[in-house]
This record gives C-alpha cells, sequence and structure tokens, in this order.
C-alpha cells in the first residue's frame, strides 16, 4: 500500500495525531522515533535501520547511556533555572512541564530509572537542595553562575556599605544632640551672687518682674518708701499662695477622678454636642409650608399622627381630616392654640 498524498485527509490525520505525546514504551530512544501502536513499535524494532542503531550501541552501551543523561539532566536543570528560578517547587511539576516537549529525551535510556532517584541523584550532586514531605519531593535550583555570585556579592557589598553610612549618620546625631545637652547645661545652672551694701544708708529692693531673676541693689529704688516694699512683698506672699492653693486643689481633682469617671464625662460631653437633624415627633402640631399641592392645605395646621424613617410622616388636617404624608422639608413647627390642642387631644 503505497504512502497517502501530502495533503490527503489521511496525511494529515496521522501528522494531527504525530503531533501529541504517545505511551513511552512504543518510543525507540536510538532511533527517537515515536509509534502510535504496538504493531507499529514491533514493526520499527524489525526495520534494518533499528538493527543498525542496536549494532552501534552494542559496541558501547555505556557511552550512549551517559549521552542521554548528561542531555536529560541539562535539559532538566535549564528549564528548572529559566522556568521557576530558585523557587521550591515539587519535581513533578517540573518533570510534567518538560515532557511536554516532544522531542525531549526520555527517562528510560537514562541511568535513573526513576523521577526520585534522579531527585536524590541532584542532591547529592550539589545542583539542587532537595527535601522529602508527605506530599513527595521537592527540589529548589542552586544557581551557581558566576555572573549571578557576581551580582550578589555586590549587592551585599552595597548594603554593608549603607549600614555603614546609617550608622556613621546615628553617632554623628547622637554626638550632636550629646554637644547640645551639654551646652544646655552649662548655660542653665543658675550663678548666685551674695547680696551686698555700699553703704548703710542705701536700701535693698527685689525686682519682681518676670525677665530678672536675679536680685541685687539699685539706686532707683531709693525713692521708694518702706511701704512700696511692704504692699510689694504682700502681693508677692498673696500670688504664691493662690498659686498653691490652686494647684492643691487641681491636683486633688486630678487625684479623686479616676479613668471610669473620665470616660463618663467625655461620652456626656459628645452626647450634648451632638445634635440630631430630624425633629418630627408624633402629637405635635406642625403647618403645612409646601405649594405642591394647592391652596388646599397651603399654610395649613395638622397634627404628625406616625412618623416614618426619621424624616417623613403621616399627617392628619385639623380643619378637613384629611391624611397626608409628607416630608420633613415641607413641614414647620407651630405652637398650638388653646382649643385646638383640645380638639385634638378629644378627637
Amino acid at each position: 500500500m503505497g504512502k497517502a498524498d501530502f495533503l490527503s485527509p489521511k496525511a494529515i490525520a496521522n501528522r494531527i495525531k504525530s503531533k501529541g505525546l504517545q505511551k513511552l514504551r512504543w518510543y525507540c530512544q536510538m532511533c527517537q522515533k515515536q509509534c502510535r501502536d504496538e504493531n507499529g513499535f514491533k514493526c520499527h524494532c524489525m526495520s534494518e535501520s533499528h538493527q543498525r542503531q542496536l549494532l552501534l550501541a552494542s559496541e558501547d552501551p555505556n557511552k550512549f547511556m551517559d549521552h542521554f543523561s548528561d542531555e536529560f539532566k541539562s535539559e532538566f536543570l535549564e528549564l528548572l533555572r529559566r522556568r521557576f528560578g530558585t523557587k521550591r517547587v515539587h519535581n513533578n511539576i517540573v518533570y510534567n512541564e518538560y515532557i511536554s516537549f516532544r522531542e525531549h529525551v526520555h527517562m528510560n535510556s537514562t541511568q535513573w530509572e526513576t523521577l526520585t532517584d534522579f531527585t536524590k541523584w541532584l542532591g547529592r550532586e550539589g545542583l539542587c537542595k532537595v527535601d522529602e514531605t508527605p506530599k513527595g519531593w521537592y527540589v529548589q535550583y542552586i544557581d551557581r553562575d558566576p555572573e549571578t555570585i557576581r551580582r550578589q556579592e555586590e549587592q551585599a557589598r552595597k548594603k554593608k556599605q549603607e549600614l555603614d553610612d546609617e550608622e556613621k549618620t546615628a553617632r554623628f546625631i547622637e554626638e550632636q544632640v550629646r554637644r547640645g545637652r551639654d551646652g544646655k547645661e552649662i548655660d542653665e545652672t543658675p550663678v548666685f551672687t551674695e547680696l551686698k551694701r555700699e553703704s548703710e544708708e542705701e536700701k535693698v529692693a527685689f525686682n519682681l518682674g518676670a525677665s530678672s531673676s536675679v536680685a541685687g541693689p539699685s539706686k532707683s529704688s531709693a525713692s521708694l518708701g518702706p511701704s512700696a516694699l511692704k504692699a510689694a512683698a504682700s502681693s508677692s506672699s498673696s500670688s504664691s499662695t493662690k498659686r498653691k492653693d490652686t494647684s492643691s486643689d487641681t491636683r486633688g481633682e486630678k487625684k479623686k477622678k479616676s479613668a471610669l469617671e473620665e470616660i463618663m464625662e467625655m461620652e456626656e460631653k459628645k452626647k450634648q454636642s451632638v445634635r440630631t437633624d430630624h425633629w418630627l415627633q408624633p402629637n405635635i402640631v406642625v403647618k403645612v409650608v409646601t405649594k405642591r399641592l394647592g391652596e388646599r392645605y397651603h399654610k395649613k395646621k395638622a397634627v404628625i399622627m406616625e412618623v416614618r424613617d426619621k424624616y417623613g410622616a403621616v399627617v392628619k388636617m385639623i380643619d378637613s381630616g384629611d391624611k397626608l404624608k409628607l416630608d420633613q422639608n415641607h413641614l414647620e413647627t407651630v405652637i398650638p392654640a388653646p382649643a385646638s390642642c383640645c380638639q385634638t387631644s378629644c378627637r
């Protein structure tokens, strides 16, 4: 039977079938040929080309196995490096992505029998970090590229330099703060002087102003009499006693109040400060101020029978007895006459 034409339906179907992955037991790694069924694989094994490849492999079988093993290892690690980087990933996920490529090297042609053996071998060789979990084996690629190592060392050097700069800045700030504190302590140290009289007739006066803190002799105070000094002394003593009393009272009040009392006072203040924007209440007299209802109800009095949603109300007109549903904006409060109050209460 001849081969089908290139554009015939059978040839197109064969090409579509050959694109997908087939069973591994019907694949010949030596010839790199995938068969679709058992009969096709049997025919391939009996072919002259397959027998010639077997003769070549029988001369040095280890050479071919090492070649396939190195190719499988390099492609697997390349996929792990490019696809997942240095992330920890399940080995089966990587393997499924690897075998999705139709021309990949099959594991039955390598020195490893199972994927677990290959994963353990990667861990022993130091190519990946391998750990076993109840869910299976996980691998993590170790990047030993010289460019990557150089980049990591450069980042570590920059980070160390930034830390050194931060330490220098912190030390400089601490030194400035220490110097400022030392200078402030030196400036604020009080200087005490002894009261001296140049003559027995000169009088000593004390300046009680806020600007001057050191008292000393002054010639301008000679004109002041003893009454002025007594008045100043009495005023200073009274002011100091008042300050002491007020401070003691405030301290006593602060000590007396507990945390719970302060919280309660704050809540009361908040309740007093909050004002509601709705004022409708049942059984109060209001006046209709909207003109949309016509002159019949405009500026007529009514009694609120029911409040709905805080801003709406059902009102009953006092004159006609009609019931209307109005909004708060269409009403205003009025002070009812005694007669109208009696009428509404009777009704």
